[in-house]
């Protein structure tokens, strides 16, 4: 089964026959220890640190299917090598097109896209209302939000409302935790002011990544988007998918992290303004974030184990139909 593969040390990245070799280099800029990565055995790569690579290193993993997501030292996503677009098919995208340009279907997926985010947030608040938690008042709030999107006319509208949710959920972030030395405050970015932002901004962006993957393997354009607006330099349907998975593969990622002390004040640096995980935090994260990904759940309706990352291609799948006109889009909704 292919793996991610996630470089956090600066290094060179290039081919040696059929194989990637990565030759990792220290502080002082000599060569260290080297990896020779078969290349059917790799999914994607996540840069951290800086690269040296070349074209032909780069052909060589387009025509193998290899996508490389880069981060920058703060910890943003900031783009991605994607090999040729070798799914892409015209029927899909003429009909991707059309739900963008139409603003009723484009309103009845964005609805939809909230509707299930909103359903998985509170699915995390009940959970820990069942353990104490007092969290009444806020699902209370979310629930009038959801009730309000059919009623909504235009995208800036669900957005409001999108982001409303979200206000509402990070109110309970700190009672969630309930942990010493994490205060969450209110959500900042750019760069994030504590702890616990600093863990949901990197968390935010391996999902993203995540869904760009897998959209990567269908035939969907992840430029087209219906919730967020398509930009000339994202992929935007990943950030609409990702909202469905942050409640499942990064909150609770991050609720594991802090309740099981496996990450601690120690590991995050104040700097420039802001505060920002250090490299051992990095690695703990990926670690359980790629524990969570392969994590299996029995599926109700096709009757087998699947992991949380086949549910993201899952979900490209149910978009299709819909798009297609094949079978309604209804979004993924946690039943356990």
């Amino acid at each position: 089964m292919k793996k991610t593969y996630y470089l956090f040390n600066p290094g060179r990245l290039s081919r040696q026959d059929n194989t990637l070799k990565y030759t990792a280099y220290d502080e002082a800029g000599a060569e260290g220890q080297t990896r020779f990565l078969p290349i059917e055995d790799v999914a994607d790569l996540y840069v951290f640190g800086s690269l040296d690579a070349n074209s032909a290193l780069y052909n060589f993993l387009g025509k193998h299917g290899v996508s490389v997501h880069f981060f920058d030292y703060y910890e943003h996503y900031t783009g991605s090598f994607m090999a040729k677009e070798y799914l892409l098919a015209g029927r899909l995208q003429v009909a991707q097109t059309g739900h963008y340009v139409s603003l009723p279907k484009r309103l009845v997926l964005a609805r939809k896209l909230v509707e299930g985010a909103a359903f998985n947030l509170l699915k995390n608040l009940r959970y820990y209302q069942s353990r104490g938690r007092v969290v009444a008042e806020e699902i209370a709030q979310i629930e009038l939000y959801v009730a309000a999107l059919p009623h909504t006319t235009t995208i800036t509208e669900i957005m409001g409302y999108e982001g409303n949710i979200r206000q509402t959920y990070y109110r309970c972030f700190e009672q969630l935790v309930r942990v010493p030395g994490f205060t969450f405050d209110k959500r900042s970015t750019q760069p994030p002011q504590n702890e616990l932002n600093a863990l949901l901004s990197f968390g935010n962006m391996l999902c993203y990544a995540a869904c760009l993957s897998q959209i990567y393997h269908t035939q969907l354009n992840p430029t087209i988007s219906f919730l967020h607006e398509p930009g000339s330099r994202r992929f935007s349907l990943a950030l609409d998918l990702a909202e469905i998975f942050k409640p499942l593969l990064v909150d609770r990622t991050i609720f594991r992290l802090l309740n099981k002390k496996e990450i601690q004040p120690r590991d995050f640096v104040r700097e420039l303004d802001g505060c920002l995980l250090k490299e051992t935090g990095r690695k703990t994260f990926v670690r359980v974030f790629e524990e969570r990904l392969k994590e299996t759940i029995q599926h109700r309706r096709l009757n087998r184990t699947v992991s949380y990352q086949h549910l993201i291609k899952l979900e490209c799948y149910k978009l299709t139909k819909h798009l297609l006109a094949m079978e309604e889009y209804q979004p993924f909704k946690a039943w356990w």
